[in-house]
């Protein structure tokens, strides 16, 4: 078929709706330059000029006024018909979270996300080992730790902090203002991915990482457990965002330490569809964007 590129047909649609190369720039995500560029390939093409160039803005020639009404009509057939298609065909991402990031952030971002790539559809599971996407059983994973793990790759989403938390009652037990030597008093939850030892050393406590006391393998039972009273424990701020903001966790010291990251974990057969690199580069950003405690 003897067609101009798609992509000179959709920037001169931009340049004419928007007036100018940089505001059709803005649309596309695009530079200016590139915009010029596709229009003057446009224009060579058709051995016509389409647009008058004004010093802050672009004017369309009688030429150009025609050629726009049937570029528009052309493409907004294409949107209509790829639209349908797409509705029709839909695929489903097997996403694996540890339940309390599943909870208490993941669940937050789909709407967003599916509005925006409406044939997705997720299969959610819970899990808080990287057994799943190793087995092939889940896509993707997002998991809290340190790579590299065998066989898989990691992308960031975001470093976190990690700090002790507990209910309000526990913490009026360590004094005003509270004293970290009074840790000895309460019972110290624990959680094999958070260690209180670097925790201590930031604090001036000298002492071992405690190696009896309640162990969860889930950080939101952890945290409910902290919440009812059952002991302080430690996390990572995205989590205990929610619990902070509503006061029944509170922050007892002000010591904070580096911990570990978010991570999309997935098998490079997985990453090198395209669709699923979408969704993990729109989770980095996501992830990078919003604000924790």
């Amino acid at each position: 078929m003897d067609l101009p590129p798609l992509h000179t047909l959709a920037a001169f649609e931009a340049a004419a709706r928007c007036g100018s190369f940089l505001a059709a720039a803005q649309t596309l995500n695009l530079t200016p330059s590139a915009i010029s560029h596709r229009i003057k390939t446009l224009e060579n093409w058709l051995g016509l000029p389409l647009f008058e160039r004004r010093h802050r803005e672009v004017v369309l020639t009688e030429t150009g006024r025609a050629y726009l009404a049937e570029v528009q009509a052309a493409l907004g057939r294409l949107t209509h018909a790829s639209t349908r298609l797409r509705g029709t065909h839909t695929r489903s991402l097997r996403l694996s979270v540890a339940p309390a990031l599943g909870a208490k952030w993941f669940v937050a971002q789909l709407a967003d996300y599916r509005a925006t790539q409406p044939g997705i559809e997720f299969v959610l599971s819970s899990a808080s080992t990287l057994e799943p996407v190793a087995s092939g059983r889940a896509d993707v994973a997002i998991y809290y730790g340190d790579p590299p793990w065998p066989g898989l790759e990691a992308y960031a989403l975001r470093q976190e902090s990690v700090f002790p938390v507990c209910s309000p009652a526990l913490a009026a037990r360590l004094g005003t203002p509270p004293d970290p030597a009074r840790l000895d008093t309460l019972a110290l939850l624990r959680h094999p991915l958070l260690q209180w030892q670097p925790w201590f050393e930031a604090a001036g406590l000298k002492r071992a990482e405690p190696a009896d006391g309640l162990l969860f393998e889930d950080s939101m039972l952890m945290l409910e457990a902290a919440a009812a009273g059952v002991g302080i424990a430690l996390t990572v701020g995205l989590l205990a965002r929610g619990y902070l903001a509503d006061g029944t966790l509170v922050r007892p010291f002000d010591t904070t330490i580096a911990g570990k990251g978010f991570h999309a974990v997935l098998r490079p057969e997985a990453y090198a569809q395209a669709w699923i690199r979408q969704f993990v580069r729109w989770l980095q950003v996501r992830a990078r964007e919003d604000s924790s405690t």
